[in-house]
């Protein structure tokens, strides 16, 4: 149980960051290879229209929501067989999902000063990744 929370901690924070990237993780680390590659590429084009600057930020109430789902929904997956089990994943996945939604903001508000937003963003999409990339664990 405390490998499914981690992972479902980890994949929370993925959604933070991006919110379509633990979904394909999942649907392809489950072998779902036509769906998880019609929700990567939602993903490629998430990662593309977060660098345009007219996207709203992902802390405004719709893109936090997605997120939040996104991560509950993908905690739920690695909670593993039981109900209860699945609940608390999802909890842990939501909680992620808004803690990383906020963290994410804040260090690539800081970064791009620092960087500049193309660098940022991309430094970002990896992180998702590698987060997401916990999912092959399930």
């Amino acid at each position: 149980m405390i490998l499914a929370l981690i992972v479902a901690a980890g994949l929370g924070l993925s959604a933070g960051l991006r919110t379509m990237t633990p979904a394909a993780a999942i649907l392809l680390a489950r072998h779902h290879m036509v769906a998880g590659l019609v929700v990567s590429l939602l993903a490629v084009c998430e990662w593309v229209i977060d660098l345009l600057p007219t996207t709203p930020a992902r802390t405004k109430p719709g893109p936090l929501i997605a997120r939040v789902a996104s991560g509950a929904f993908a905690g739920w997956l690695a909670g593993g067989g039981s109900e209860s089990t699945r609940i608390v994943g999802a909890i842990v996945g939501a909680c992620a999902a808004a803690a990383g939604t906020f963290a994410g903001y804040r260090t690539r508000m800081r970064a791009i000063d620092r960087y500049g937003s193309l660098r940022s963003a991309l430094v970002e999409d990896l992180v998702a990744v590698v987060l997401a990339s916990l999912a092959f664990l399930l």
